[in-house]
């Protein structure tokens, strides 16, 4: 069985205009996601709509490997006249469309190969000072990210360290529904770590990061 989920992913933001909103969520749906999952290495892919935060749109694609961004066959794509008219280049604003490599866990297990896309994420986007980098991913990966996957609802936790576009680091928490971080188990987690609260006070999260999004779309 093929993999729908691999090492590596891309990740597009964008707030788009409301008036052209319908017809935009018309070409992505029936036209520009196809499109991409139609690329060698392109494993599996969802739209999301930000219920917390944002941008509004995020469209989440999983990579065989970082590498296929730069592929001729995704780099090489003809541009519709249906893209030229309402992509999100043209109409959008807060537009990203970072690439990133997973860095926890350390390799994809059968159970996340297999696993389809979520149905809510909670991303969150930050940089780290170099001084404290080794000790902060430690400290990521070892304590925090772990310990949230407990929780109820959370069926996992993947880090990203980005090979294109800022900041530097994301972690991706995959939800069963998108109220698993409003819930007393979630906040339990906070600071049930006694370093928890001090390795936080040294990032730096993204602008409207933590954000919530809601799947909305899959082919």
């Amino acid at each position: 069985m093929a993999d729908k989920k691999g090492p590596a992913m891309f990740m597009v933001m964008v707030d788009v205009p409301a008036d052209k909103e319908e017809e935009f969520n018309h070409w992505y749906n029936e036209e520009h996601l196809a499109e991409l999952l139609a690329v060698p290495g392109v494993l599996n892919a969802a739209r999301y709509e930000a219920i917390r935060s944002g941008p509004k749109h995020l469209a989440f694609y999983e990579l065989e490997n970082a590498d296929v961004v730069r592929s001729e066959a995704f780099t090489s794509r003809p541009t519709t006249e249906w893209a030229k008219r309402i992509g999100p280049r043209v109409i959008g604003t807060n537009f990203s469309n970072n690439v990133y490599e997973m860095i926890y866990p350390q390799a994809i297990s059968s159970d996340i190969a297999q696993s389809d896309m979520a149905p809510a994420l909670q991303i969150g986007r930050m940089a780290i000072p170099a001084e404290h980098e080794d000790e902060w991913n430690k400290w990521y990966s070892g304590v925090y990210v772990p310990n949230y996957e407990k929780v109820p609802g959370c069926i996992r936790g993947r880090r990203w360290k980005a090979v294109r576009g800022e900041p530097k680091y994301a972690v991706v928490y995959e939800f069963e529904n998108e109220g698993v971080s409003d819930s007393p188990e979630w906040a339990a987690q906070r600071d049930i770590d006694p370093d928890n609260a001090r390795m936080r006070s040294l990032m730096e999260h993204a602008t409207s990061s933590p954000g919530i999004w809601k799947k909305t779309f899959q082919l």
